[in-house]
């Protein structure tokens, strides 16, 4: 005899509840709209990265991780939200949310970040030159409160490669500069002092027609910006002098909308920062050596300062890494203090210095 199987009849309500429930998504995911702000262009690998790898790489973590947050992108970049000189301003504002912020040209609101333009011609390794300043940075409250000041979070450092000089001239010793007019950023015109240059004010946005028409000789610049430029167009003679890479800028976000994520997308963001602060250094300093390269394919012709030139150079500076300090002492903040942690630091890593700036 062949049995049935009984069937059993869900009630209407209860039949569309389950199906709902089938259909419904797992967890509500919460959007997050972000503006990403820099002063200059995306031809500049500090933000271009963060289209080829910051933005990619949380949205790829935070996917991965099964995060409730996506975040909606918004980028502005050349200056269009945050002009170069105010990007701090624009995070502490809320018009950004995260960005470039060149501290180099906000010396007034950052002034221990400025402490690696006060000890040139130290190296040409960036990741060396990072790892200092991020040394220094975590155990000096006073600089952690600058960042406190401009509601923002240094999230990844962008120290660029090795200055050089790129000018209209040839230059063979420190004697060639007697008289010439030199761009160079903020307090990188210290780096001329004593040698008989003229230092002329200047960004990455001006240089080339400050070249062009005559407004300066040369410029103090490094390499991977100075090709992104073409200022080998207008300036055909580089100069490898090394007056060493710099701690210039920082990949900073709002500290406020960070600490409004969950714990763990604030983790992720902060693993991308540093990924950042090391991709970067990668970069650019593969960007570095092939825009030397680059620049001669164009035409430029490429020397190298002596070692003898070189400190001839470093030793004809005034003593501007005692004097920096000197200032930042009498302004209430410990210069002194900021100074020697970053000589030890770099020293540390086997960097030999061809002065001590503290004296």
């Amino acid at each position: 005899m062949i049995q049935y199987a009984k069937r059993f009849v869900l009630p209407a309500t209860m039949a569309a509840g389950i199906l709902a429930g089938a259909m419904a998504p797992a967890a509500a995911q919460d959007v997050e709209r972000f503006t990403v702000t820099a002063g200059h262009p995306p031809v500049f690998s500090w933000v271009r990265l963060i289209d080829e790898y910051v933005i990619p790489e949380t949205d790829k973590r935070l996917e991965a991780a099964g995060n409730p947050v996506k975040i909606d992108w918004t980028t502005a970049y050349g200056g269009t939200l945050a002009k170069i000189g105010a990007e701090s301003d624009a995070i502490r504002s809320g018009v950004s949310d995260m960005g470039i912020v060149a501290f180099i040209f906000e010396a007034a609101k950052f002034p221990l970040e400025q402490v690696t333009l006060f000890a040139p011609f130290a190296t040409d390794d960036i990741r060396k030159i990072g790892t200092a300043i991020e040394q220094v940075r975590g155990q000096t409250p006073a600089m952690q409160e600058a960042w406190k000041q401009a509601n923002a979070e240094c999230l990844g450092a962008a120290a660029i490669d090795t200055y050089q000089l790129v000018t209209k001239f040839p230059v063979s010793s420190i004697d060639d500069l007697e008289g010439k007019k030199i761009l160079a950023p903020g307090p990188a015109a210290n780096w001329i002092k004593g040698t008989g240059a003229i230092g002329v004010a200047g960004n990455l946005t001006t240089y080339y027609n400050d070249l062009k028409t005559g407004v300066a000789d040369g410029v103090i610049v490094s390499a991977a910006p100075a090709f992104a430029i073409k200022l080998h167009e207008v300036a055909p003679h580089v100069t490898k002098v090394n007056i060493g890479a710099q701690s210039t800028g920082c990949l900073a976000i709002s500290a406020d909308r960070l600490a409004a994520l969950p714990p763990e997308a604030q983790k992720i963001i902060r693993e991308v920062g540093a990924g950042y602060t090391e991709k970067f250094a990668e970069v650019q300093m593969a960007t570095a050596e092939a825009a030397m390269e680059g620049m001669k394919a164009g035409g430029a012709t490429i020397s190298e300062l002596s070692p003898e030139e070189r400190a001839r150079w470093a030793n004809a500076l005034p003593p501007i890494g005692k004097e920096w300090a000197e200032e930042m002492a009498s302004r209430g903040l410990p210069g002194q203090e900021v100074m020697a942690a970053y000589i030890d630091a770099l020293e540390a890593q086997g960097v030999e210095m061809p002065r001590d700036w503290s004296k």
